[in-house]
């Protein structure tokens, strides 16, 4: 039985101030749920502040993004082992990166190989937009997105990072897939890709987490499908109440 993981994306949000007073209303409650892996992704100025409040609180912290190189002239980008020095994941192909910033799956994949090369847990997003969904392209798409983003990678170095389905329709829209929808994606395109690339034993230990629009209302019903085993939460990760709704949710689903 794999361990529920659910993290909170903040993107661009919060200042220092606010970070830290988010972060103090989430320990207590968030500590005393002991059966699910959790962590907050913050912006990248608050990350040694909070990597001083969270130690020893058994809550993760992770970046938003990184580079692959090591080091060099990559003015305004960060290196895998500064990220590395205060977190334990990192977010890698967010769509938002992809849509914005020019990511693809093959920077994805240097990054991915960067990230585990120094010890993190990478955050490997995927997903299609509305208009590929509507075209019946979710399968190619996610499917591609999956197998070239971890090509290359060994059965046991994938066992080590974590998957996030977010359909792109559905981020910050109010407009979640499913529980059915998102199963169907998780178990026969994101499972299956992995099946194919690593063997069936190895893609059955990696998480997938769901994300996109996901809330203290629809999160039960989510976590009680089979191949969804956590979520990625963006806004609701910012309101206390909600966030640790979500993380006991996922802590009572199985």
């Amino acid at each position: 039985m794999r361990k529920f993981f659910v993290a909170g994306n903040w993107k661009m949000n919060k200042t220092g101030e606010e970070a830290r007073l988010l972060v103090a209303d989430l320990l207590p409650e968030l500590q005393a749920v002991t059966n699910v892996d959790k962590a907050v992704c913050p912006p990248f100025p608050y990350l040694v502040q909070l990597a001083n409040m969270l130690a020893g609180s058994g809550i993760g912290l992770g970046a938003q993004n990184m580079h692959w190189e090591a080091s060099g002239a990559f003015t305004g980008e960060v290196a895998p082992r500064m990220v590395a020095e205060f977190c334990q994941y990192v977010i890698l192909g967010h769509s938002e990166r992809r849509a914005y910033f020019g990511e693809t799956d093959e920077t994805v994949n240097k990054k991915l190989k960067a990230a585990l090369a120094v010890g993190l847990t990478p955050i490997v997003c995927v997903g299609e937009t509305l208009m590929e969904n509507e075209a019946g392209l979710t399968s190619a798409v996610v499917g591609r997105q999956t197998r070239m983003g971890l090509e290359g990678l060994s059965p046991a170095d994938a066992a080590k990072l974590v998957i996030a389905y977010e359909p792109v329709w559905a981020i910050g829209t109010g407009r979640a897939a499913t529980s059915e929808q998102a199963q169907d994606v998780h178990a026969n395109i994101v499972r299956k890709a992995l099946a194919d690339l690593f063997g069936q034993e190895a893609a059955q230990s990696i998480r997938i987490q769901y994300g996109g629009s996901v809330n203290a209302k629809n999160a039960a019903e989510l976590f009680g499908m089979p191949d969804i085993d956590g979520a990625l939460v963006g806004g609701a990760s910012l309101k206390p109440a909600e966030f640790i709704a979500i993380v006991k949710a996922a802590g009572a689903a199985r």
